[in-house]
């Protein structure tokens, strides 16, 4: 009910700005504590000294507003947000959760939607100013400051100037923006009108330093061009100095990419040979491998060193066993040692493996819970010049190589097998299947273990067309996202 002394009137609240989160707090909570619904309030923002009086109701003698906890927090963000309707959205969000407390929680409810969209959104925004702010430094000496032009969508100066306070303490800077500027003169924050971009210096004699720092830092092996423009979307290129070298820095990608692999470096150096002396010393050749006395993975890999099973120990600079947890989940298993892992004795550290991880990182596969390794624990190579090439394992070497595969199961006893690629389905399968007629399939061993069957990540490295690069690699994320699924079940 509502007090004989209220007019029920409509109720206007005048807002300082648009930021003026204190004023809406207090006008909402005096409000709602005197039963007054959404529809009868209206919501309006005016600065100044003109801005009339909002004629609210006092609080009831003795009355409390009980909300859950959080909802300030999520409050406090979304009221940065540029819709119009949000003073109003959050009044009756408000009004809601007196009745139905729990509404927070229910994530198929319009509201609460609309309310982490919201937030969603402000959030991003700030990442956005916190990654493409960029100074520009003018005065000298005394009159030395530095000055930022930034277009956020939303009312976010004020929820992030802190944040470049803390970072560039040592330094007086303003930034400009429509709405608003924030200036720190090295002791004191202070938040003032919106600015026009004129107000702003265009350039300064940096930039050209910065731009020969962007361009030497850009790697074209991990160019994914729609994530970038996902990332850093073209409105934010007009203001940020290194965007001049982006269109031709995309272009020249694939070239720059092919470049940087014929340069990495295949043959051992000419020092190799006393480090392998040093740290891996040739076994003498015994008929069959101590592994069968090996109780952990750490007793089967130190074992595999001697492996003579099959002739590729000979070229090889050294064993690669697998790695991670003893009791891993899951096991990945690839086909073998490239030249980097052969060189370094770990599996997927080449070219290939930086692609895995990668993808693996965007599926939200965790690789130190892993376990990876190889159907063929040697590298195999064909000499050509001074460079090693990568050549297939047959059959025989694979067949040779099954009992260390094996043995690494039966230590771990993972839930999931991933056979990435055609050699390592032949290898955990016994047979060759076509993988890319089963790719995604999951087939049951007879001991009940679970295969799933996709390609190996240096397939993607293969491919030319940047279009048909992206979506193979995309295809490859969906792969890994499905044996996360399978982790958990």
């Amino acid at each position: 009910m509502l007090p004989a002394e209220l007019d029920l009137a409509r109720y206007t609240v005048w807002l300082e700005s648009q930021t003026d989160f204190a004023g809406w707090r207090d006008a909402a909570r005096r409000l709602a504590l005197n039963e007054v619904r959404p529809e009868d309030i209206g919501w309006h923002v005016a600065a100044g000294s003109d801005r009339p009086q909002s004629d609210l109701p006092d609080v009831p003698e003795g009355a409390q507003l009980v909300v859950p906890r959080d909802f300030i927090d999520h409050t406090e963000t979304a009221f940065c947000h540029c819709d119009p309707g949000r003073f109003a959205f959050l009044y009756r969000l408000l009004w809601r959760l007196r009745a139905e407390p729990k509404l927070l929680a229910i994530a198929s409810d319009p509201d609460t939607r609309r309310l982490e969209a919201m937030e969603k959104a402000v959030r991003r925004d700030s990442h956005k100013m916190h990654a493409f702010v960029r100074f520009r430094k003018i005065g000298d000496g005394e009159e030395e400051r530095y000055v930022a032009w930034f277009e956020p969508d939303h009312f976010i100066v004020e929820r992030n100037a802190d944040f470049f306070v803390r970072r560039f303490t040592g330094m007086r800077w303003t930034i400009l923006t429509p709405y608003a500027s924030a200036d720190w003169d090295g002791e004191r924050l202070a938040i003032g009108p919106g600015a026009a971009k004129t107000d702003a210096p265009d350039q300064d004699d940096t930039e050209a330093l910065w731009r020969t720092y962007f361009a030497n830092i850009f790697n074209p092996a991990r160019l994914k061009v729609k994530a970038m423009q996902k990332e850093m979307p073209k409105k934010y290129w007009r203001n940020l100095p290194e965007a001049s070298l982006i269109p031709d820095l995309i272009a020249g990608a694939d070239k720059a990419a092919k470049d940087m692999i014929a340069r990495m470096p295949t043959t051992p150096a000419p020092h190799h040979a006393k480090v392998q002396a040093k740290h891996w010393p040739k076994h003498q050749p015994a008929e069959t491998p101590d592994g069968d006395a090996a109780h952990t993975i750490s007793e089967l890999r130190e074992a595999a060193k001697g492996c003579r099973r099959c002739p590729l120990w000979r070229d090889a600079t050294q064993t690669v066993f697998g790695e991670g947890p003893d009791n891993a989940k899951v096991i990945f298993v690839g086909e073998q040692p490239g030249d980097q892992e052969d060189l370094a004795g770990k599996p997927f550290v080449g070219p290939a493996g930086k692609v895995f991880d990668a993808i693996l990182d965007d599926a939200g596969v965790d690789r130190l819970e892993v376990y990876v390794t190889n159907a063929v624990k040697h590298f195999k190579f064909e000499p050509r010049g001074k460079r090693r090439i990568h050549s297939k394992p047959n059959a025989g070497e694979v067949q040779a190589c099954r009992w260390w595969i094996d043995r690494e199961f039966e230590l771990v006893k993972p839930e999931l097998a991933v056979a990435l690629g055609a050699t390592a389905a032949l290898s955990l399968l016994g047979k060759a299947i076509p993988v890319t007629k089963m790719r995604g399939q999951v087939i049951e061993r007879e001991d009940g273990l679970r295969v799933f069957i996709t390609i190996h990540p240096s397939f993607i490295l293969r491919i030319r067309d940047h279009a048909d690069k992206e979506a193979e690699r995309e295809r490859f994320l969906q792969d890994m996202k499905q044996v996360r699924k399978l982790m958990s079940t």
